[in-house]
């Protein structure tokens, strides 16, 4: 059986589908039919300007975001796709915190549905620090379908890391 690094918290039902898919050779094709679009946001003004946008509709109150930039560093193997810090720097006598936001360079060519569910997920942790039930629940709010999106980003993940020949011309295409 085949270990699916990115789908393992998931019900073996469900692994099981996305195994078929995969020995199908059509896991592509499903994730090409689901999110067929690549969205326009391929740099930082414009990922900042995205990320703002989403945080003023849900967010108003919540801290405010000096920098949100793609960054290439970011490392989908240790599981970090976005990236939400708060760099401290001594100013005078006080000391301010700058919050940033990074998103995996990777989603540059991504569908728009999973850049939107990575801001919204890195935008929840202005409020909620932790992975807990506030913290979902915020996600949800700003995202109806928030764990659709991130259970087919998981399975984008998956796809993206088929060897070749597990691959169509098709599905590399459109994946």
């Amino acid at each position: 059986m085949t270990p699916l690094r990115y789908l393992q918290s998931y019900p073996v039902t469900l692994q099981d589908k996305v195994r078929e898919l995969i020995a199908q050779e059509r896991l592509g094709e499903h994730l090409a039919k689901r999110y067929p679009e690549r969205h326009a946001v391929q740099n930082d003004r414009a990922l900042y300007a995205y990320t703002m946008d989403i945080k003023q509709q849900h967010l108003k109150n919540a801290p405010g975001i000096d920098k949100v930039l793609y960054d290439s560093k970011l490392d989908v193997v240790g599981h970090a796709l976005g990236l939400h810090t708060a760099i401290s720097r001594v100013q005078g006598n006080r000391l301010k915190a700058k919050k940033e936001i990074r998103v995996a360079a990777l989603f540059k060519a991504a569908a728009p549905e999973f850049l939107q569910m990575i801001v919204v997920h890195e935008l929840a942790h202005l409020k909620e620090h932790d992975h807990n039930k506030a913290f979902y629940q915020l996600c949800e709010y700003m995202l109806p379908e928030y764990h659709q999106r991130e259970f087919d980003l998981r399975m984008y993940l998956t796809w993206r890391d088929l060897p070749a020949s597990k691959k169509t011309e098709t599905e590399d295409r459109h994946g």
